[in-house]
Parts: C-alpha cells; structure tokens; sequence
C-alpha cells in the first residue's frame, strides 16, 4: 500500500477523479491536499494538511496549485520544491511546473528551442504595444498566469485602441501581446504522459466565441493527428520534463504553431474523445517511477 496525496483543488472535477483514483488503485488512504491549508514547518521540513504530514508520504501528485494562476502559486510551488529537495516524490516536479506556469517563461523556452509560436512582443510600454499591434493587425494581450483564456483580450488598431491597452496596461504592466491567428475554429491538446505521447484531442468553438475554451462554450472532439503534429508537441514538452502536460497547437496556413504546454494538464478532454481514463494511467505512472 502507498500512501500518496493529490495536490488540488477541493470541488474541482480532476482534482477529485484523481484523488479517488490513487485511493482505488494504491488502497491507501484518499487525501486531496488544499495547498492554502499546508503548514511547511522550518527548518524540520514537516508539512502538515489535516493531521497528516505530507513529507512521511510515499509521493505527491499536483493536479492544481491553486484554483486560478497568479504569481501567489509559485510560493506554494516553493513549499513543494522544499519536500521534493528533501527526498519526497513529487509529480510533475516543481521547478518543472514554475518554468511553465508564468506564460513568458514558458514562451521564452519554447523560442529558445526554436519551436514555431505565433509573433509576440513583450513590453511595458504602451506606445511600443500600439506599434506591435498595428504591425499584427490584431492582437491578443494575455495575462501571464491564467487559464481558459481567462483576462485575455483582443485589442484591434483603431481609434480605441489606446484607450483599450492602456486599461489593459494597468492591471498587467508587463503586457504579453501575440498575433492572432485563424485557428479554423478549433485548436488541439496534444497529450503527454511521462514525454510519450498519450492522445490527441481538437477544442472547438461552438458560438462564434474568439476562443475555442470549454469557458467559452467550446466542445470536445477527437482528432488524429499527423505525425508532424506529434513531433512538434513531443519537442515543445520535452524541455520541461513535465510528467503529465498537454501541448496546445494550432493548425494554421503557415503550418502546425504552439500556443504554450500546460503546467498540468487537463483530464476530461481526453476521457471524453479517447476512451483512455487518464487518471488511472497516470497514477499507474506514479507508482511505476516511486518503485524504480
């Protein structure tokens, strides 16, 4: 029996599927970890959630950090890096989830390794933002720790542009702007489990929404790609050395562009198109590494 808690968000449906997969498959004890409620204990090293002290576990597995990105999330990655350090089993690791959780980080290591994105300027300056939006035509200012496009915002030249990236500029000064690009209504999550490439599956828009987001009532559907497609997304994610991730590609006129590789990746996308039941694979992951 291995004792191994979830990392994740109370409520939240992967959080919960996994918590109740590792239960099922190791027969020890179901324990979903809220990250807000960890007592790290200095310089002993013991983190207490309930009663239970997370460093005498076999392992961790981190679905989610935190309910919604922010910069907060990478001090909670901090109490993990501290238990991984000191010999616990922590999955993804959490240094590999810092360098994908900010969005420049992220984008700044995809374009060292010469993966094809779609253009992005990053700036603090909002005359220097205009230039780039005019020299795009269109644009996206995403935030640098969101999800499901949550605070994006597409800003066109014109007269009210200005005004548009100035408010934009005051919630996020460093503004992280990209290209639009015609994603002929979908894009793809190109899943990996350990960096073997799992399955593919195609988010599509359904509402004339910008974004092909479930947020945004975008669906599921499956898709099999090619296997150009599979390369790509194999040497976005292999940097990172993410155990579980999913490579978000758009298919484009130029050819097949990444938008980013999640810190996490999601579950219901691929139960819904595949068959596959991507908790009990990963945790079968999990209890093979913990055993090697």
């Amino acid at each position: 029996m291995k004792r191994i808690g979830v990392i994740g968000t109370t409520g939240g449906w992967s959080s919960e599927l996994l918590a109740d997969t590792v239960a099922e498959v190791t027969g020890g004890p179901r324990l979903l970890v809220d990250m807000s409620r960890v007592r790290l204990d200095l310089p002993g090293g013991a983190a207490w959630f309930d009663g239970t002290d997370l460093s005498t576990l076999d392992g961790l597995i981190v679905k989610k950090i935190g309910a919604r990105y922010s910069p907060d999330l990478l001090d909670r990655l901090e109490v993990l890096r501290f238990l991984s350090a000191r010999g616990l089993p922590v999955f993804s690791e959490p240094l590999a989830i810092m360098r994908v959780l900010d969005r420049l980080s992220c984008t700044v290591t995809l374009q060292l390794e010469n993966i094809p994105m779609p253009p992005t300027t990053i700036t603090e300056d909002v005359d220097q933002a205009l230039e780039a939006l005019e020299m795009y035509g269109q644009a996206v200012f995403k935030p640098l720790y969101t999800s499901k496009a949550r605070g994006m915002t597409v800003v066109a030249p014109g007269p009210g542009a200005r005004a548009a990236v100035q408010a934009y500029a005051a919630e996020n000064p460093i503004m992280y702007i990209q290209k639009t690009v015609d994603l002929d209504d979908r894009d793809l999550g190109v899943v990996f489990l350990g960096g073997e490439y799992l399955t593919t599956y195609a988010r599509c828009k359904t509402n004339g929404a910008w974004n092909t987001t479930t947020a945004s009532g975008g669906r599921y559907a499956p898709f099999d790609p090619g296997p150009q497609i599979v390369e790509l997304a194999r040497r976005a994610q292999a940097p990172f050395g993410l155990d579980f991730t999913c490579v978000d590609v758009a298919i484009t006129d130029q050819g097949p562009c990444v938008f980013e590789v999640s810190a996490f990746g999601g579950f219901r996308g691929i139960q819904e198109t595949s068959g596959l039941d991507p908790a009990r694979l990963y945790v079968r992951h999990v209890l093979e590494r913990i055993a090697s």
